[in-house]
């Protein structure tokens, strides 16, 4: 089974937790592109809000009625896919630059989905681990957080600045505790076990399901 099928089952699956009259997150990626496909075949009675305009225009181009974040305060349920997943249940995301949107999708959502192919389940979390930093001061920014490199010509759906940190991540809490505490940045991609709620797979020919400890 290919990686493009296991991820087409992950996204078709997770849209059947989409219910009439739920207020739905959506995330930024591949395997989210399957969903948003499965959403407007099925095309529950929601509303949604997007987290990049990329998804937002592919949601409203498949007929997915979308709201603006700021008219909203809690979300029902949030979806979105995953760089890299280590078996605490940590996540690596941001490839596509919209993790600091992304996460406070997950952190205002009452259930928060993570959908992926078999080969983001990683034995250890690796870097490049995107960041979102601010323009102003970048140098010293980039000095505090080396080794650390720009994403040339790259910014964040709201303006900021893309970087990779690429140097060792060891614990993850302590990287993730180092990186919110250095002036510039705006938000990192290390994403806590206590976000999600579940992990939706497509695994071979199957769909695996894995509660994990983010209820809330």
């Amino acid at each position: 089974m290919s990686r493009e099928e296991e991820k087409r089952l992950a996204g078709e699956a997770a849209a059947e937790l989409v219910e009439a009259g739920m207020r739905v997150g959506l995330g930024t990626g591949s395997t989210v592109s399957y969903l948003l496909r499965a959403l407007a075949r099925r095309r529950p009675n929601a509303v949604y809000v997007a987290s990049s305009p990329r998804t937002e225009h592919e949601a409203r181009a498949l007929g997915l009625a979308t709201e603006k974040f700021e008219n909203i305060d809690e979300l029902d349920l949030a979806i979105d896919g995953a760089d890299q997943i280590s078996p605490e249940g940590w996540l690596v995301k941001g490839a596509g630059g919209a993790h600091t949107r992304e996460k406070i999708i997950a952190a205002a959502s009452r259930r928060f989905v993570v959908i992926v192919d078999s080969s983001k389940f990683v034995d250890v979390l690796h870097s490049p681990v995107p960041v979102e930093l601010q323009s102003f001061g970048i140098k010293t920014t980039l000095r505090q957080l080396a080794p650390t490199e720009l994403r040339e010509g790259d910014t964040s759906p709201d303006g900021g600045l893309l970087a990779d940190y690429l140097g060792p991540i060891g614990v993850y809490q302590e990287l993730a505790q180092w990186l919110c505490a250095t002036p510039g940045v705006v938000e990192h991609g290390l994403f806590p076990p206590s976000l999600v709620t579940e992990i939706v797979s497509g695994t071979g020919k199957t769909v695996v399901r894995t509660m994990t400890g983010g209820t809330r």
